[in-house]
């Protein structure tokens, strides 16, 4: 049987190639805790039947159980059920590729941690603990921002802002609050009511819609609710995975929210219409979905479980304009523009709608307008010291 998958998570390295990394469990004697690195074929949409390389636990470090990988790529953060947190530096040169293991002296012995969280600019990196702790570090500095023993009563789920400011945590107990990442400080506590549970939160990643969504259990429904980071107050709510939600996230270009079910679905929401745009039922039957991240480059989620393993699911919605796309469309309207200013020249008496008949000699000509590739040196010198300037 394949060993039990703890985590899943994508890591975006250089020229759009993207790897996964999955921590598994030990079963028994015969199969250790190990992280393993996979390179994923976007062609067939599928890892490697092996991995790139794997590090191997020792008994004394327990098993993995959450990461947090740097938005370099570079290296990645592991929490482990002993309660230490170990950083992975990530080493390719060309077919090779290596893991480099250290300690961090901060969150040494720290006890189990619930999330990992690094900032969207990669400056600051956040641990939630089971015994409620909240630590906020400055990256890679290891600066102590914020040692907060009491943030919660524990923690539940986390997520920084997409301009770093702000980071959101919920606890076991349904309160939510905001926190400065810079500063270390307590900003607000969200609102809710006697009978809600705030539980999963993710931020939007647009950079035009400063919202928060947070998945909240109300009586025996699961909503998911919108707040406004100007205000923090409540925008609305909707019904979206009508079943309650054991993890959510959010795709890079901010198009996309993806929930999980505590039953193995998972529901991808276009966050424009705020409808479902794609189902996957019965993904990991039975099972609650442990980790649930979208390809870094292509409409493509990760999910594992402990069950079930890792799975990639390719995405029933429009694919992701890979950067070469945007530069041909731009090219597209350049040449349409010069396209509609000839068609506008020929048929108007003037571009500037001088009233000027086509016989007249005071009529513009084209390579007016557009330059002389070849000016005579009588236009030069009377050039040559003139500057035209929701």
């Amino acid at each position: 049987m394949e060993a039990a998958v703890a985590f899943g998570s994508w890591i975006r390295r250089p020229e759009n190639v993207n790897l996964v990394v999955l921590g598994k469990l030990r079963r028994g004697g015969s199969s250790p805790a190990v992280i393993e690195i996979f390179s994923f074929d976007q062609k067939t949409t599928s890892l490697s039947s092996s991995p790139l390389v794997t590090h191997e636990f020792d008994e004394t470090d327990g098993d993995p159980s959450v990461i947090a990988v740097h938005p370099s790529g570079d290296n990645f953060v592991c929490s482990t059920s002993t309660g230490s947190c170990k950083l992975f530096e990530l080493h390719s040169e060309e077919a090779y590729t290596n893991l480099l293991t250290k300690e961090l002296p901060p969150l040494k012995d720290v006890g189990i941690q619930k999330c990992l969280a690094f900032s969207t600019d990669g400056s600051r990196f956040a641990a939630g603990g089971l015994d409620g702790h909240l630590r906020i570090l400055e990256w890679p500095s290891l600066r102590i921002i914020l040692d907060e023993p009491r943030a919660h009563k524990s923690f539940r789920d986390m997520d920084f802002s997409l301009d770093s400011e702000y980071l959101a945590s919920t606890s076991t107990d349904g309160s939510a609050r905001i926190w400065k990442a810079e500063e270390g400080i307590p900003l607000t506590t969200l609102t809710r009511k006697p009978d809600e549970s705030i539980e999963l939160c993710r931020f939007s990643m647009d950079g035009t819609k400063p919202f928060l969504f947070c998945t909240v259990q109300k009586g025996d429904k699961a909503i998911t609710v919108v707040w406004d980071l100007s205000t923090w107050n409540r925008v609305g709510y909707k019904r979206l995975l009508r079943k309650p939600a054991a993890i959510m996230s959010m795709s890079l270009d901010g198009k996309y929210l993806t929930q999980g079910s505590k039953d193995g679905d998972v529901c991808v929401v276009d966050i424009k219409k705020m409808e479902v745009s794609h189902w996957s039922r019965r993904l990991h039957l039975g099972t609650p979905i442990t980790s649930l991240e979208f390809c870094p480059s292509e409409r493509v989620v990760l999910t594992s479980s402990n069950q079930w393993g890792a799975m990639v699911t390719k995405l029933s919605v429009p694919a992701h304009w890979k950067e070469w796309q945007v530069y041909l469309v731009l090219l597209g309207m350049f040449l349409a523009s010069l396209v509609a200013f000839y068609i506008l020249y020929e048929n108007s008496d003037s571009f500037w709608n001088f009233p000027l008949r086509r016989d007249q000699r005071g009529r513009p000509k084209m390579g007016t307008i557009l330059g002389d590739p070849q000016p005579s040196d009588d236009n030069a010198m009377l050039d040559s010291g003139l500057t035209l300037d929701l």
